[in-house]
């Protein structure tokens, strides 16, 4: 498979680490769209939410219980923070391997 997301999990690429656990890995993104850019990726290997299951779903439900403590760890889980995922091609996902980026350190008034 070359998938980027799995080579950095396996350690071929690497990447600055915030997180790590047997179910994920987190890490600054390489192109901070926020102060605080956190990619988080499941460690097995889903598509997009649209392969989501019964049997992977627990990656997914660890992420979640995670995300708030990666904030909090680094600083601005008091302040807020958003979490973004995209899917497919059409929803901006550039990237076949699910994943949710944690934005965080300014305010976001858009949406």
């Amino acid at each position: 498979m070359d998938c980027i997301f799995c080579k950095i999990i396996d350690g071929e690429i690497p990447s600055t680490k915030v997180y790590e656990d047997d179910m994920m890995l987190a890490f600054r993104d390489i192109n901070p769209q926020a102060p605080e850019h956190i990619v988080i990726v499941p460690k097995c290997h889903i598509q997009s939410a649209n392969e989501i299951t019964s049997e992977n779903v627990k990656y997914v439900a660890a992420i979640w219980e995670q995300i708030p403590k990666i904030a909090e760890s680094l600083g601005f889980g008091k302040d807020g923070y958003r979490v973004v995922n995209n899917c497919g091609e059409n929803g901006g996902q550039t990237v076949p391997h699910l994943h949710f980026h944690v934005l965080g350190g300014k305010k976001y008034i858009d949406l």
